[in-house]
């Protein structure tokens, strides 16, 4: 991603901040099912050192202390307010906050889990950076990751109005960048459409979960009725409209 789109992503999230973790409750259900992957997949009791990246505002960070023993969890995000919200909520579990692009990081080593939920989707040289991430995984480390497909928003996307990150991926595409000496335990897709009773209802969704698409543009009123009518046309079913999230959870080991 490039400094001016990783800005504009930053204070997309910023402006969203306050109402990120009530509204975006796909999100946290995204959390919670990739917690329950790692689980499933035999995943120990409890982790040593724990690198959680993209944190937000911590539905992933509270999944992880609610199932896992942890000892220590180190916490990430872009923005320096999220992951110091994250972090108040584990310590002492957590000893420092490491801010900024995941793509620079200055990496702990020896980690036993790395994990991100809804969060890879952002990152533009997503192979080069998993590289770098398993490097950093102990032996027999594992990895726990969810991004989202290309069916992610296809509302929007038919329509032309934003709302896409720079690296939607397949389950179909994730085998091919997995670094060698990591085994790919399960990867899953499953769609999630959710439903909302206008698509001005849609825009303050996106709005309020940060991924504005153009719902933080200045539109004029006849733009927003195009829109509207627009969405409504294509995608109303029963009274409803529709807004579907494609997420891609992988759960991985190291040998």
């Amino acid at each position: 991603m490039t400094p001016r789109a990783r800005v504009r992503v930053a204070e997309s999230f910023r402006r969203g901040l306050e109402t990120y973790h009530s509204a975006a409750r796909t999100q946290a259900q995204i959390a919670r099912d990739l917690v329950l992957m790692l689980r499933g997949n035999g995943a120990p009791a409890g982790f040593a050192k724990a690198l959680e990246f993209g944190c937000g505002t911590g539905h992933l960070t509270e999944a992880l202390v609610q199932s896992f023993d942890l000892d220590t969890l180190y916490l990430n995000d872009l923005l320096p307010e999220a992951a110091d919200l994250a972090a108040r909520s584990v310590a002492p579990l957590c000893p420092k906050v490491l801010t900024g692009p995941v793509e620079s990081l200055d990496l702990p080593t020896g980690i036993d889990l790395i994990a991100s939920a809804s969060t890879v989707q952002w990152v533009l040289d997503w192979p080069k950076v998993l590289d770098r991430l398993c490097d950093a995984l102990a032996p027999k480390g594992w990895l726990a990751l969810s991004g989202f497909g290309t069916n992610q928003y296809h509302e929007l996307t038919v329509l032309s109005s934003g709302g896409a990150a720079p690296n939607y991926m397949d389950a179909q595409d994730w085998p091919r960048i997995l670094p060698l000496g990591m085994e790919l335990l399960e990867i899953r897709q499953t769609p999630i459409v959710v439903t909302f009773d206008s698509a001005r209802e849609v825009l303050r969704h996106l709005r309020r979960t940060g991924v504005n698409g153009r719902a933080g543009d200045q539109w004029t009123r006849e733009q927003l009725q195009r829109f509207e009518t627009a969405y409504h046309d294509r995608f109303e079913q029963d009274g409803k409209v529709t807004l579907t999230y494609d997420p891609v959870m992988l759960i991985a080991r190291k040998a």
